[in-house]
């Protein structure tokens, strides 16, 4: 058998990988690239779309699921596999992207016409969303359930503790000799207050593993709630504002519950006001609460308290967008929650243009910044940033929380492969940039002396 990653290879982001065997050909995620490597989305696939048969989904975020539109633009016909909770996040993730693209696509044309020349059009839009989960069969998997894929072909789908519905993927494939391959998916951070920790793999002969955060540890996620506390009491004591850039799946849960622990006891100052400012995160969480059984004890205590599991009497959800522009007459003490989260899109770039310059104000970043992207720049410490072409000095305060990530740091990484490591015959490494895969790689090789490959985009690997 024979497996070729279209995406994710090198990079963090695209995840879109196939394997070819005998008699199937499938592909694990159809991810878009995001960030400094946004135009290869508009590349050729690479494969024949309609020769797909079945496309099995790690989870919902837009890098595993936001090409799944273009590949049924380009003729698949075949079955989706994955859990419900991700069948509902991808809705919510992909109408959001449709609509963006087209809106961006829009403006670009405007602009392009005044030049006599031709924007690109948008990869997709809203109906052909509407219309791929219209044509497509979606088949909802349960966590921990066999599930036959194809002659000779089985899948288990474990909870990846990553995003709601996450899952990391076990394949026993079935050609002369039975040969176990595991896809990580995004491997979830044990450590937070939403989910639960990623399931336990003891057996499986290959593993195609990522890597997003393989070259540091994360710091202790009290340690990271504590400073988050501090930074945000801080500078709304000082009449300041907090814009917190967050992804709208995870991350912007987990700060609600953050925020909502603090207002519980009393912490934070009065006059406080909490804006979450993104349709597409309040989608989100609907979708989170709708699944509350998946979530963790706390989350389900808050619930049958309360009656609700994130909202509380500070927070304010602005769907509108005359709700949005409304936030920039609130001049103090505002907690500013909006996507995107690498800030290369979404309102959150209003409220930067708006407050970046202030000193009083802070900006806390909690995720990932992939290169290329507005944040990445932020974080980097650059000066002078560029928003709707208009170039604004930085001099709020910017602050990196790592301990909020989804992602699992290296020690978990080194922690849930070590059940494997008798089982194992190699290791490869995906989703990472190759920098980082490199100090992963070194640490494997030290600790378990198990064969270990950095995955090239479009090797083709035999196992």
């Amino acid at each position: 058998m024979k497996i070729e990653s279209f995406g994710a290879a090198e990079i963090v982001t695209g995840s879109c990988h196939r394997i070819k065997t005998k008699n199937s050909t499938f592909l694990v995620d159809c991810g878009m690239f995001q960030g400094k490597n946004e135009e290869k989305n508009y590349d050729d696939m690479g494969f024949d779309a309609t020769e797909i048969e079945f496309i099995l989904i790690t989870h919902g975020h837009l890098d595993h699921v936001g090409r799944l539109p273009l590949i049924y633009k380009n003729g698949f016909r075949g079955i989706i596999y994955a859990t419900k909770e991700t069948i509902d996040i991808a809705k919510v993730v992909l109408y959001d992207a449709a609509n963006l693209m087209q809106e961006d696509y829009i403006t670009r044309h405007k602009k392009a016409l005044r030049r006599g020349e031709k924007a690109t059009k948008p990869l997709y839009e809203p109906k052909d969303v509407r219309n791929m989960f219209r044509d497509i069969e979606f088949v909802e998997v349960k966590y921990n359930k066999k599930i036959k894929l194809a002659k000779n072909i089985q899948a288990v789908f474990k909870d990846a503790g990553h995003i709601l519905g996450s899952a990391m993927i076990k394949l026993t494939i079935k050609e002369g000799s039975k040969k176990i391959i595991t896809f990580s998916g995004d491997l979830g951070n044990k450590h937070n207050d939403i989910l639960h920790a990623p399931a336990t793999i003891k057996k499986t002969d290959y593993l195609f593993c990522e890597s997003t955060y393989g070259d540091r540890n994360h710091r202790v996620f009290k340690e990271s709630i504590k400073e988050f506390r501090k930074e945000i009491i801080s500078t709304l004591s000082n009449n300041g504002n907090v814009i917190i850039p967050s992804f709208a799946i995870e991350r912007t849960q987990e700060v609600l519950c953050a925020l909502k622990d603090m207002y519980k006891e009393g912490v934070l100052p009065k006059g406080t006001q909490v804006f979450l400012d993104s349709p597409m995160a309040i989608k989100a969480t609907n979708v989170y609460v709708k699944y509350h059984k998946s979530l963790s004890s706390k989350c389900n205590k808050y619930l049958k308290k309360d009656g609700h599991i994130f909202e509380f009497d500070l927070l304010k959800y602005t769907t509108k967008v005359e709700q949005s522009k409304k936030i920039n007459e609130v001049q103090h003490k505002a907690i500013i929650i909006a996507g995107s989260g690498m800030c290369n899109g979404g309102r959150v770039l209003h409220h930067l243009k708006n407050r970046i310059w202030d000193p009083k104000n802070t900006v806390i970043f909690v995720g990932y910044q992939a290169e290329g992207t507005l944040g990445r720049k932020i974080v980097n410490g650059e000066k002078w940033i560029n928003i709707y072409n208009e170039e604004i000095i930085v001099q709020s305060k910017i602050v990196t929380i790592n301990g909020f990530s989804a992602h699992a740091d290296q020690n978990e990484l080194l922690e849930w492969i070590k059940p494997m490591k008798n089982s194992l015959k190699a290791i490869f490494l995906i989703h990472g940039e190759k920098e980082k895969q490199k100090i992963f790689k070194q640490k494997i090789i030290e600790r378990f002396n198990i064969k270990t490959h950095i995955v090239e985009p479009k090797e083709v690997i035999g196992v």
